[in-house]
């Protein structure tokens, strides 16, 4: 039987079955996972690592290959990283909170979907810079703070379909302006902007259960729901 404690995190070895399933439970966070691969430019050095925090399955992977990064995922999850594996990701069983990594190890860090599900935001974003070498580029994108993206992503989204039951837990999203600021104490000026699914992809999601959608995550000027976030990390680049 599915948890019923939100944001527990075994709901995704639950659903594991769902990662990679066309027009599953998961449909949207792969169109999530090809936007976020859109802001990642091609490697500028050989040997950049990519650090995949929060990767789930690796859905990134298909839109970072050819990019010149080696792509390490990092989860909780055991059953995701497997699933990772076999798509090109090296995986990391470990926590968002304290990486288990060295400092300035990543040229970019990637942190998608993830954010609105941790329980220590500081210490995250403390993780999440520290990690990443001067010059290096973060990349994000998470769930806004208010009543509106409360009903839009819980409410709402559950009720239709478009999130499983559970999943989120609204008192940890996160209000842009704080992430700017906790990102700005580790020397990491984050700018942000809004984002949303394409109206025909969701339509098209719900009618056709289980086949491709060809839904798409688009730049919005309104960040009242879910927004994009990118930033460099002071200093230069070695």
């Amino acid at each position: 039987m599915p948890s019923m404690v939100r944001n527990d995190p075994r709901q995704y070895d639950e659903l594991a079955d769902q990662w990679w399933h066309p027009g599953g439970e998961f449909e949207m966070l792969h169109w999530l996972a090809e936007a976020r691969a859109a802001l990642i430019p091609p490697a500028g050095r050989a040997g950049a690592v990519l650090l995949d925090a929060g990767c789930g399955a690796g859905l990134m992977a298909p839109h970072v290959l050819g990019k010149g990064y080696r792509h390490v995922g990092v989860d909780l999850g055991r059953t995701g990283l497997e699933l990772a594996a076999r798509h090109g990701v090296q995986p990391v069983n470990g926590d968002v909170t304290a990486l288990p990594f060295a400092d300035a190890t990543a040229d970019v860090v990637a942190a998608g979907e993830i954010l609105e599900h941790v329980t220590d935001l500081p210490g995250t974003v403390a993780e999440l810079s520290r990690v990443l070498r001067p010059g290096g580029l973060v990349v994000i994108d998470t769930v806004n703070d208010n009543a509106l993206s409360r009903f839009i992503t819980v409410t709402a989204g559950e009720w239709l379909g478009f999130a499983p039951p559970g999943i989120h837990d609204a008192s940890l999203f996160v209000r842009p302006r704080r992430l700017i600021s906790e990102f700005a104490r580790h020397g990491v000026r984050l700018r942000v902007r809004g984002a949303r699914p394409t109206l025909g992809g969701l339509v098209r999601w719900r009618v056709l259960r289980g086949r491709p959608t060809r839904g798409r995550i688009v730049p919005t000027g309104l960040t009242a729901v879910l927004y994009q976030g990118t930033g460099r990390k002071e200093g230069e680049r070695s």
